[in-house]
């Protein structure tokens, strides 16, 4: 029985290496671009920092193959290909939906701004638009739209959950402790709806951003911003015909008219077989030119921060503080470039990046380019940097800190009947339990811990932007900004993207020629496959079980879970 279980065990290890080869020689197979080629770009999945180098991802058993979705890296840089390619006639953006944050899109937007510089076209096809999709297409030389299709242009919105009616009834009680009037993410606790502090916050960072939209829609389209605001007030864009008269679309048509016209753009015959590349395998067509002996390094910050480990989806502080030692020390990385997508999490973790980001300044240029958030403790270790750029509509800033801790003491008392009872040798051995609620001397030296935090972080942003504590003080206070505004308070330099962060990063080094070396450095498909197994399968379990409901799941999760004082904020932006 042990040796037929262990061959199973054996022939399990096998298979699953088997298939690893296969699909990772099959994910990296040679593709030829044939003259009057189409780049065909359609988002099915969640959008990624960077492309994954785990081909079990989306895995298509039946046919051994995987149809994984490129990272933001791949997307911009095939785009940017694709403008020079002789081969490439124009795009079609095959785009419904798109899972992926305002400013992630804005950066896919202006790669399509940029294509269109090379006088290639651009055209759009969908059975139905998002507002973020709508808002990507928008740049198209020609949106169609199918005629019993619809489009959705409502404006921007962000909705919290608050659970403190759920702990009133488990009688369970919250102790927060916070420095920071605006530092909203513990209110979800104390809280039935949002502060006044909290709204004006909200309002400060969402109403520029959809301004931002608007103008660019409008813009694209030859619309007023005004006619933009009106369409969305009145929700006028109510199906495929009333978007045609608002001018949103050029034209309603089937698929198959669709292909037609596109053959004809392109000079063939209305029946031809249309000619397209997706991304994936496009980015196996283009041969790299990089052959330069200096580097940048592309360091990927993605997640909240955590200490010890991370991963794709998480930044560990061990993790990242050696791939940006792993930088510093190398002599062929001329220049740092750190893409900070993150709300931030524990600030001791925190502080250990930001320390190997001073060492890193010392020997070269460093640069931030923000991504959808850089908030809190994603500001946090940004603040050094030579030079930050954001997305007019990224979210940053939240300067603050909180600890929070519950007391379930009447819980587990009224509801299941145990109660506690303690023996210590000091007075504060028992600090954080969950069976009492805290003494005023403990508040006290938790809030002390929280305050001098707090000084911390503003002293550290103080130094990095060159500016007095006490003007970080009154930007800070956990306060969370649009990357416009940002800019204008001068917690970031410049408005643009992780390209236009390289290019900075180039010239500050004083770099004609160089590549990118992306760290951290990824997994081989194999020990991924192990590792993420167990993680995986539970995430995919609880998304489908809880369906709409697991944002919150997950937003009450990752609070409760929470360990020592935090640096993070708790925000996202109804853009889909």
């Amino acid at each position: 029985m042990l040796g037929f279980f262990l061959s199973i065990v054996l022939i399990f290890f096998v298979l699953i290496a088997i298939i690893s080869a296969t699909v990772s020689s099959a994910g990296k197979e040679e593709v030829k671009v044939s003259e009057g080629s189409i780049l065909h770009i359609s988002f099915n999945q969640a959008i990624k920092e960077r492309s994954s180098n785990n081909p079990f991802e989306t895995l298509d058993l039946g046919k051994l193959r995987a149809k994984q979705q490129p990272g933001l890296n791949d997307i911009l840089g095939e785009i940017k290909n694709a403008k020079t390619d002789a081969n490439i006639k124009g795009i079609y953006l095959d785009v419904q939906s798109i899972a992926a944050g305002i400013a992630t899109t804005e950066e896919i937007r202006n790669a399509l701004l940029d294509f269109k510089k090379s006088g290639k076209f651009i055209y759009a096809y969908a059975e139905e638009y998002t507002q973020g999709a709508y808002y990507l297409a928008s740049v198209s030389d020609k949106i169609y739209l199918n005629p019993q299709g619809a489009l959705t242009l409502n404006g921007l919105a962000t909705q919290l959950a608050f659970f403190k009616g759920t702990l009133d009834k488990l009688e369970i009680e919250p102790e927060v402790i916070r420095h920071g009037k605006y530092k909203s993410a513990i209110e979800p606790f104390i809280r039935a709806d949002m502060s006044e502090e909290n709204r004006t916050q909200i309002a400060g960072f969402i109403d520029p951003i959809w301004n931002h939209m608007a103008t660019n829609i409008a813009a694209s389209r030859k619309l007023t911003k005004e006619e933009i605001y009106l369409i969305a007030d009145s929700l006028k864009a109510r199906n495929a015909n009333t978007a045609l008269e608002l001018k949103l679309v050029d034209q309603l048509a089937y698929y198959d008219q669709f292909v037609e016209d596109l053959n004809m753009k392109c000079g063939k015959e209305k029946s031809a077989e249309l000619k397209l590349i997706s991304i994936s395998k496009y980015r196996n067509a283009v041969k790299s030119t990089g052959l330069a002996k200096d580097k940048i390094a592309v360091i990927y910050a993605n997640g909240e921060i955590q200490s010890g480990e991370g991963d794709d989806n998480t930044i560990g502080s061990e993790t990242l503080a050696e791939a940006i030692a792993q930088a510093r020390k190398d002599e062929k990385v001329k220049a740092i470039v750190l893409r900070v997508n993150s709300p931030g999490g524990s600030a001791l973790a925190s502080d250990i990046i930001w320390r190997e980001v001073i060492l890193a300044k010392k020997s070269k240029p460093v640069v931030v380019s923000m991504g959808d958030v850089a908030a809190s403790g994603g500001y946090y270790i940004s603040c050094a940097a030579d030079k930050i750029f954001a997305e007019p509509n990224t979210i940053t800033g939240s300067i603050g800190v909180f600890g929070l801790m519950f007391n379930a003491g009447n819980m587990f008392k009224n509801k299941l009947g145990i109660t506690f009872d303690t023996y210590k040798t000091s007075n504060y051995t028992d600090l954080g339990t969950m069976s009492r609620p805290l003494t005023p001397g403990e508040r006290l030296i938790m809030q002390n811990s929280v305050d001098e935090v707090y000084n911390t972080f503003t002293s550290r942003v103080a130094e990095g932007r060159k500016m007095k504590q006490a003007d970080v003080d009154s930007i800070g206070q956990g306060r969370v900004w649009s990357g416009v505004d940002a800019k204008r308070i001068g917690l970031v330099d410049e408005l643009g993207g992780v390209e236009d962060a390289i290019k900075a990063a180039a010239s500050l080094a004083k770099l004609k020629e160089f590549r990118i070396k992306s760290l951290p450095e990824q997994e081989e498909p194999f020990q991924m496959l192990m590792s993420d197994l167990s993680s995986e399968a539970k995430t995919w379990y609880m998304e489908n079980k809880l369906g709409v409901g697991y944002e919150y799941y997950k937003a009450a999760n990752d609070l409760v879970k929470v360990q020592g004082i935090q640096a993070r904020t708790l925000y996202g932006v109804k853009f889909n």
